[in-house]
């Protein structure tokens, strides 16, 4: 039977549309909800127990909108409050977290990779974890870089000041040998170009994109959620903040998918910002 619910999906900006763009690929019968949390962004300087609230504040209203499944695409959100979510939702839940790991671990050579991620993100010590948690002996070099997502929100994927603020981040990834890097942000394969040519060809960049593409198809299989009909879906995209300011940012990277955008921030049940 046929499940028409949408799949919803959230971030503290545009970053998630890169999950978003492969879940779209993967299945393009499938709709979606995505909601950037844009007023309030960023989320990777926030204490843990903010985040968690706004976390749980999006995913409820996602809720009553009646998503079929909930995918965290938003590495801070992931590290603070994914299983108070998964306990809250009752519907799946899907992160970001452990597909990277997973991809990252398949494709080095020398077993030597490093992570960029948010504040909280390297901070929470997540993917040292999921690294851990598959059995490979690698090691992990992490590195926070919270200046890179407030480049991509602004649009800023080229510019020399960007370029320089990611030569000092990587700098120590580069000395510790790395020849694969986790983009520990779905923010960042927004900057795969500039970070490939930083680091050179020889280092493989890893986004978890398209694993949780993967690991949402396949947890829509398991459960029988898939949506059959071949007619082409309706996607819905919110944002907390300027929906304009969103759409002009978003549609560069999602393309013709992007419909248009939303004021989300009336549906917050006590949000702010």
């Amino acid at each position: 039977m046929s499940d028409r619910r949408p799949i919803g999906v959230f971030d503290s900006g545009v970053g998630g549309l890169t999950v978003a763009r492969a879940i779209l690929d993967l299945m393009p019968h499938e709709p979606l909800v995505y909601l950037g949390d844009t007023a309030r962004f960023p989320y990777g300087p926030r204490p843990v127990a903010e985040i968690r609230r706004f976390a749980l504040e999006i995913a409820d209203l996602l809720v009553r909108r009646d998503v079929k499944m909930l995918v965290v695409a938003c590495n801070s959100v992931e590290v603070s409050a994914i299983g108070d979510i998964a306990d809250r939702a009752g519907i799946p839940v899907v992160g970001v977290i452990d597909p990277g790991a997973r991809a990252a671990v398949r494709a080095t050579r020398s077993g030597k990779i490093g992570l960029i991620g948010t504040e909280a993100t390297v901070a929470s010590g997540a993917y040292d974890r999921a690294v851990v948690a598959t059995g490979a002996a690698v090691t992990l070099l992490s590195v926070a870089c919270p200046l890179f997502v407030e480049h991509v929100e602004r649009g800023d994927t080229t510019s020399d000041g960007l370029r320089r603020v990611a030569r000092r981040y990587l700098e120590p990834l580069q000395g510790g040998g790395i020849d694969t890097l986790i983009l520990g942000c779905t923010h960042y394969p927004l900057l795969s170009g500039l970070l490939q040519l930083e680091l050179g060809l020889d280092v493989v960049l890893v986004s978890s994109a398209e694993e949780t593409a993967k690991d949402v198809y396949a947890t829509l299989v398991r459960q029988g959620l898939q949506r059959e009909e071949p007619s082409p879906p309706t996607h819905t995209f919110l944002a907390t903040g300027d929906p304009a300011d969103f759409q002009a940012v978003a549609e560069v990277f999602l393309g013709p998918e992007l419909s248009e955008v939303h004021a989300a921030h009336a549906e917050l049940v006590g949000g702010d910002g």
